[in-house]
């Protein structure tokens, strides 16, 4: 190991808004000790790929990094605002929701003032050490620290039905906006859209947007869920229930998780209604719509016929083929590896899924911890509730995490006037 190996109270795995605002309230609460962040982008980026002209945020602009927690702190969206002279802009713009490009612009000035921050570094290996651990990237240490915060992410997979079809014909929607060009030969071919979620929606719209005459919106699901967000839906998003949770056993929490998921997992209201009113301006110059929207309808297998990719779904009752150029996955994610060396992950404790088991504190179970404590980002739905993967208590977590580093109260997460008793 080199001797010149910089050493850190905590090392974060990740720059993206988890911990982008554990970074923020752990800078104005340190007492001089430090926490370094690596991150395998070049630089500030958040879902680049998915940036289509048009698209909003599902959550309030009020749920930041910082004010939910710390509404003086400097790293406020308010303040970013204020700050970059786009107060007035966008207060005036009435937007129903905030663009997603404004929310990228608000994370890349927020990480420009977090210290430590370090792109282009890919961390392949956390190892422990008798002091801690070690973050190390290609074989060369890159940090040494009594903590580790893992914020890996998830990433898209392409479907057992449709593996081994031609990669320039089927794609997940990362990709939508550079395979443009070649798709655009011929806007009048089939396109099918798989996936009822946001994503598969904005996929949808680009596509209309775009001049795509024909597009097929494929899910399994009855209907697309819209979003639930009545008062009573969003008291799920508040410290107070994720307390209730945890209090309860595995299998209800389970159930009850399940239950809330249109309350996240679900398209916005405007959404849905723009693919209507495109579909209907479509319907008004070309006399059809432009978007068919497939529900009930199973991916099971997926062949090429005749220079054409053939879908097979199995349906309520029956079977049916949907003929199409081009194939665009917008559902199927999966949890990015955590890169425990062999040594560290025989001591780390998983349950039957092979997932890492989260305490309330978002640290995971492992044998011989001696005080050092592995932190985990976007993993605990099943323990924390739908937010976990959700913007809307990004500083909640961090809060809960900060005051685990430092064992004292850092932050006070103090809640009242709720009406709402769960049971």
């Amino acid at each position: 190991m080199s001797e010149n190996t910089p050493v850190h109270h905590v090392a974060a795995i990740g720059a993206g808004p988890g911990n982008l605002s554990l970074a923020a309230l752990y800078q104005a609460s340190s007492d001089g000790r430090s926490m370094v962040l690596f991150d395998r982008q070049a630089g500030p980026s958040w879902h680049a790929a998915l940036l289509h002209p048009g698209v909003g945020m599902q959550t309030s602009w009020l749920k930041d990094l910082v004010t939910v927690v710390d509404p003086t702190h400097r790293l406020s969206f308010l303040n970013y605002l204020v700050t970059t002279g786009r107060f007035y802009a966008l207060h005036n713009s009435q937007f129903d929701s905030l663009p997603r490009r404004e929310y990228q612009r608000y994370l890349a000035w927020a990480a420009g003032q977090i210290e430590n921050l370090h792109y282009g570094v890919d961390v392949d290996a956390i190892s422990l050490t008798a002091d801690g651990f070690r973050l190390s990237a290609a074989g060369v240490p890159q940090s040494l620290s009594e903590h580790v915060v893992v914020g890996v992410g998830t990433r898209p997979t392409i479907p057992a039905p449709l593996s081994g079809l031609p990669e320039d014909r089927v794609f997940i929607a990362d990709e939508l906006a550079r395979r443009l060009p070649a798709m655009a030969v011929d806007r009048t071919a089939p396109v099918a859209v798989l996936g009822g979620g946001q994503t598969g929606c904005e996929a949808v719209l680009r596509l209309i947007g775009e001049g795509f005459t024909d597009v097929r919106w494929i899910g399994r699901g009855q209907w697309f869920h819209t979003i639930d967000d009545s008062p009573i839906a969003n008291e799920f998003y508040r410290p107070e229930h994720q307390r209730f949770l945890q209090g309860l056993t595995l299998s209800t929490r389970d159930r009850l998780v399940t239950e809330q998921r249109s309350t996240g997992d679900a398209l916005t209201p405007g959404g849905m209604r723009s693919v209507y009113q495109a579909n209907y301006h479509a319907l008004l110059e070309t006399g059809s719509f432009a978007a068919h929207i497939m529900v009930g309808h199973d991916v099971v297998d997926a062949t090429v016929e005749d220079d054409r990719i053939v879908l097979r779904c199995e349906t309520s009752e029956h079977r049916t083929e949907i003929p199409v150029a081009y194939a665009v996955v917008a559902t199927g994610r999966e949890l990015a590896p955590i890169p425990f060396d062999d040594e560290l992950r025989e001591r780390v404790e998983f349950d039957d899924n092979g997932e890492v088991i989260v305490e309330s504190d978002y640290s995971i179970r492992w044998k011989g911890s001696n005080g050092h404590r592995i932190y985990v980002l976007n993993r605990a739905r099943q323990s924390h509730g739908i937010p976990d993967a959700n913007l809307t208590l990004l500083p909640v977590r961090s809060a809960l995490i900060v005051n685990s580093m430092f064992e004292r109260e850092v932050y006070r997460l103090q809640e009242n006037l709720c009406a709402v008793t769960w049971g």
